[in-house]
């Protein structure tokens, strides 16, 4: 929807940026779904399988960058808790647009800067409809005795999100909240050099997993 007042947004326009240094159609993509929720992710986006047993299984969600949580990472593919959980419960509360990230029957981690990620199975439910400014998030497996707290920046995440599997070739739009429907894209898998500063959310982990290297401003992807 257009802007209802005058105004000028300082800026520059996306995707005029150069991903590629090499032959683009030299390089191994794929076409894949995005999952919903995610909003708008830029090209170069590092990107995460997911791997519920259910759920929206086999789609892809950006790729969360193996770092302890402090708030100062740009981290896409996670939905913080917006309340602390007790050591014993089988639920979280996130906020209302986050909560579309998720579905019923995919598979969640929980994690904060302190407390290891913990493995809490299937989500069995979630309620957008108790709460106006939340919604709760309930899955298969309780808190193993620690509370994850919003202090130390604690969240959930599809599981899978650890794991990089390719880089986002365009930008595209997820949606957020309600009227998230995800996206249809191309992912890069290899055969290719990039331009490393056009990346997002690439960290070193995430080029181990993707047989990637880094020369000086290029990324080479085997």
């Amino acid at each position: 929807m257009p802007k209802d007042i005058p105004q000028v947004i300082y800026g520059q326009q996306e995707d005029y940026k150069h991903l590629y240094y090499s032959d683009p159609m030299a390089a191994l993509k794929v076409p894949v779904t995005i999952m919903p929720g995610y909003g708008e992710l830029e090209q170069g986006t590092a990107l995460a399988l997911n791997g519920s047993a259910a759920g929206q299984i086999g789609k892809v969600f950006p790729y969360d960058p193996d770092a302890a949580p402090d708030g100062t990472v740009f981290r896409p593919g996670v939905a913080y808790l917006v309340s602390n959980t007790g050591v014993a419960d089988s639920f979280c509360y996130v906020t209302i647009d986050d909560s579309y990230k998720f579905e019923v029957g995919d598979d969640i981690y929980i994690e904060d800067d302190t407390t290891a990620a913990e493995n809490k199975g299937a989500i069995t439910a979630i309620d957008r409809t108790t709460y106006t400014h939340m919604a709760k998030i309930t899955f298969t497996t309780v808190i193993g005795g620690t509370a994850y707290t919003t202090a130390r920046f604690a969240y959930i995440a599809v599981e899978g999100y650890t794991t990089c599997v390719g880089i986002l070739e365009k930008s595209v739009d997820a949606g957020t909240g309600v009227n998230a429907k995800g996206a249809l894209a191309a992912m890069i898998l290899g055969n290719c050099v990039l331009y490393n500063g056009m990346l997002t959310n690439v960290d070193a982990a995430a080029l181990t997993d993707i047989s990637g290297a880094e020369y000086g401003q290029y990324i080479y992807i085997r």
